[in-house]
């Protein structure tokens, strides 16, 4: 049995992901951005081992999210889920702390989680094909002087944390860091016209978090291994965007 937490499991593929994972015998914490979606999340993965609150869009709440997971340690597996898409989106969200909304969810959180909790034997980041429409401006990451484009600022975030993952791989070799596409699913950010069923779409993430599954640095689309966007393995890239992410949050990851 393994202990997995999985962000952003109040619905859609993180609810999936954990709900499969307790199907299996494992023990899985829930995450969820307020008390409200708590319940929800509670409701929807029954057999949980608990559910941690903390919004994703402020820098203090994602460090105390990090010290409410304590109690529920070690972890076996982190699945980074929880993610946000301003689609069509051309007027720049901005949070408590300056950062650009997408940033703050799909960057910032799953950076400074990994950074302020013991490195797990497995981590899980999804991503998404639309990682490779990717040209991040790490002059201007937050948007403050081009004009905003929700699905381009996605885009980015997704080719950020991919290098994030590989990167990760890199630096702890111990550990079996991954990023997966798990498609196009059909769920609140998908639509209900995505070619791919939740169940589907939750397959890779879970065989990753707690399967035999010898890959590290690697990126999944279709359950097999496939060529990420070149700047993903690039360590150049991977650099500045751990410098950027360590820059916003003040806090490093440690080797």
């Amino acid at each position: 049995m393994a202990t997995v937490w999985v962000t952003g499991s109040a619905d859609g593929i993180g609810r999936q992901i954990a709900r499969d994972l307790i199907a299996g015998g494992h023990r899985v914490l829930l995450h969820a951005r307020d008390g409200d979606r708590a319940a929800v999340a509670s409701a929807g993965a029954p057999g949980a081992a608990g559910v941690v609150v903390g919004d994703l869009t402020s820098l203090a709440e994602i460090r105390a999210l990090a010290a409410a997971t304590t109690g529920f340690a070690p972890f076996d597996a982190v699945v980074h889920n929880a993610g946000v898409l301003e689609s069509g989106r051309r007027e720049r969200p901005v949070t408590a702390d300056g950062l650009e909304r997408t940033f703050s969810v799909n960057v910032a959180a799953p950076y400074l989680l990994t950074a302020l909790m013991p490195v797990p034997a497995r981590l899980v980041y999804l991503s998404t094909e639309m990682h490779r429409s990717g040209r991040p401006d790490l002059d201007d990451p937050q948007w403050e002087r081009r004009r905003y484009d929700g699905d381009r600022a996605y885009s980015d975030s997704k080719l950020m944390v991919t290098a994030l993952a590989v990167a990760l791989a890199g630096m702890h070799p111990r550990t079996r860091s991954n990023a997966v596409n798990p498609g196009w699913v059909r769920s609140r950010m998908g639509g209900p016209g995505a070619p791919v069923s939740l169940a589907a779409g939750a397959e890779t993430p879970v065989r990753l978090a707690v399967g035999d599954e010898p890959a590290t640095g690697s990126y999944f689309t279709g359950g097999r291994i496939q060529p990420a966007h070149r700047l993903a393995t690039d360590p150049g890239f991977q650099a500045a965007v751990l410098a950027l992410c360590e820059k916003v949050t003040g806090t490093a990851l440690s080797a």
